[in-house]
Parts: structure tokens; C-alpha cells; sequence
């Protein structure tokens, strides 16, 4: 798989880019850019949430626009995707996502680095899968932050560590943002916005069980446990909504872009 032929393969949901991808392909994809080494691409994992977010912040729908890829991360995709006509062949997770990475990069010998959540929870996400993939190579971890102030240092830490992939747990959509506005400074071979992942893997915030998540019900589960998320739930509504009644419309500009 070639980033042209992802390209090829590439479906507009609500404004928001989506290329037909799967876990083997993703994996492919990541191996032929490693190999390259040529510089740094961005891995998107778009939900329904994603997409509602990217009508109201124009600097997040140009940065899913220019990503190098944007993998389907929730049902939500693959149902609009068929009401549109087209077919999603599956959800590429960042949460199922990472686990096969560290799988694929203990073979080849890809190292990671894992930045993002909360202090001392890249470490235990490392530790873990190290055990789970011996011979795993974990370039460093760091909790930091997306605040300017520390993108200096950051940077530097990721650059010095030498790692094939930066995995960013900041959530959506800072750690995407973020990613896209220092990709052209990371000398990595992909950066990939995870959300919670790292603490799935830790064990920090139990994911749902495998029934739910085959029955498309993760978003209950998380609902039930964390009853706080009852307001970006309500964006799921109006992603039904909008996919029904999406006509196309061109890309606003991000604020600053008319100086660049």
C-alpha cells in the first residue's frame, strides 16, 4: 500500500477525509514509511466525534485534510460510509491500533515513543507492552503537555530519542493539531494521535468488554462509567444528522492561514 494508493481510496464523510484501510494495510503502510525515513506523516484516527468537532474548528478540519492518512475509529464511519454508497471494510482503532504496532515494531525492530496522558501512564502503557512483546524498543516516554511552553523541549526529547513512531495521547483534537503544526521538525517516520489509549493499556480506565465493542456498544459502556460524557455523546446525534443532510461545502480557512 502506497500513500498514492491510499489516497485512491480516500471517501469524504460530512467534509471530513476517511481512506479504506485496514488493520493490515495500516500496518503495511507504516512499514513502507519507515523504510523510507524521508520525514515525518500523520496518522489520523477520525470518529464520529472527530467529525462534529471539525464543523465548528476550521484549524482541525485542515489539519484531517492534510494528514497522510485517516483511519475509521468508530461504527459510526462505517454506517455513514454505506448510507453514502460506500463500504468501510472495518474500524482501525487507535486503541486496537497501537497494541498490533508494538506487535509489528517488536518484530522489525521499530522503536516507539509514547507521549501524552497522564504522568507516569506512558510508562506504565510502555511496561506493559513491552511484557506483552519482548524485544520491544521503547524510545522514551513523557506526560508533557500540548502548551506551547513545552513544545520546545518536547520536541527535542522526541528528535534525541530516535524513534521510528510518536504515539500522542493529548486527546482530539490537540494532539492532532499538535502532530500537524511540528510534523515537519519530527524526526520520525509516523506520528499518530491515540487519544486513551495509554490508559487502556495501563489499565488506568477498563475498556469495554470484547461483546460490547463487536455489538458497536463501547460508547454505553464509557457512557455508564464516566456519566460526565453525556455532552459530547449528544454529538453523535447530530453526526446521524449531518450525514443525512451533508451537501458539500469548500474548506474554510484557519485563522492566520490568509498571512501564511
Amino acid at each position: 500500500m502506497t500513500t498514492e494508493s491510499s489516497r485512491a481510496e480516500r471517501l469524504t464523510i460530512v467534509g471530513v477525509p476517511v481512506d479504506v484501510v485496514t488493520f493490515d494495510s495500516l500496518l503495511a503502510q507504516i512499514a513502507e514509511w519507515i523504510a523510507r525515513g524521508d520525514r515525518a506523516r500523520q496518522i489520523c484516527t477520525v470518529s464520529p466525534e472527530f467529525v462534529m468537532i471539525a464543523q465548528d474548528d476550521p484549524t482541525f478540519m485542515r489539519v484531517l485534510h492534510g494528514a497522510d492518512l485517516c483511519v475509521a475509529d468508530g461504527v459510526g464511519l462505517l454506517l455513514a460510509a454505506r448510507i453514502l454508497g460506500r463500504r468501510l471494510p472495518e474500524r482501525v482503532t487507535g486503541s486496537d491500533g497501537v497494541p498490533l504496532i508494538a506487535r509489528r515494531a517488536a518484530e522489525r525492530g521499530w522503536r516507539l515513543f509514547l507521549l501524552g496522558a497522564a504522568p507516569g501512564v506512558a510508562e506504565q502503557a510502555a511496561a506493559r507492552l513491552v511484557a506483552e512483546n519482548p524485544g520491544l524498543l521503547i524510545a522514551g516516554t513523557y506526560a508533557g503537555s500540548p502548551a506551547p511552553a513545552e513544545e520546545e523541549d518536547i520536541v527535542a526529547r522526541v528528535n534525541a530519542s530516535g524513534a521510528d513512531i510518536l504515539l500522542v495521547a493529548y486527546g482530539a483534537p490537540r494532539q492532532d493539531v499538535w502532530i500537524a503544526r511540528h510534523r515537519e521538525r519530527l524526526a520520525v517516520s509516523v506520528a499518530m494521535g491515540v487519544g486513551g489509549t495509554f490508559d487502556f493499556i495501563a489499565g488506568v480506565v477498563p475498556r469495554a468488554p470484547r461483546w460490547m465493542r463487536r455489538l458497536a456498544l463501547e460508547w454505553l459502556y464509557r457512557l455508564v462509567r464516566q456519566p460526565w460524557r453525556w455532552r459530547r455523546m449528544l454529538r453523535l446525534p447530530r453526526f446521524v444528522w449531518a450525514v443525512l443532510t451533508h451537501r458539500e461545502r469548500p474548506l474554510r480557512r484557519a485563522q492566520g492561514d490568509a498571512d501564511r
